[in-house]
């Protein structure tokens, strides 16, 4: 099971990340606890995670009305997880750019 789905760099996970230095977001597994998270982001990015918070999101019911008739689906729901490192230390997201 991988733990770890991506990394969230949006403006606003991007702000929170400037505002509070420490804090990072991920999109993580469905069934991963924080512990798992935890080691997972510590081998990972070879940092120390103080906390972790997680945060399920259901999928959303989206519809529309197009020429070719009435279109219907789904969203998918996902986990987030909003990891706060100890102090000093850093995550770069561009290093393998």
């Amino acid at each position: 099971m991988e733990i770890i789905v991506k990394p969230i760099i949006t403006e606003k996970m991007t702000k929170t990340t400037e505002r509070f230095t420490n804090r990072f977001g991920f999109i993580v597994n469905n069934k991963a606890n924080k512990i798992e998270i935890k080691k997972a982001i510590e081998t990972l990015y070879n940092v120390k995670v103080d906390r972790v918070n997680t945060i399920n999101y259901k999928g959303k019911n989206k519809s529309r009305y197009t020429k070719a008739g009435f279109i219907q689906g789904k969203t998918s729901a996902y986990k987030k997880a909003i990891v706060m490192l100890a102090a000093g230390e850093t995550i770069d997201f561009y290093s393998n750019i």
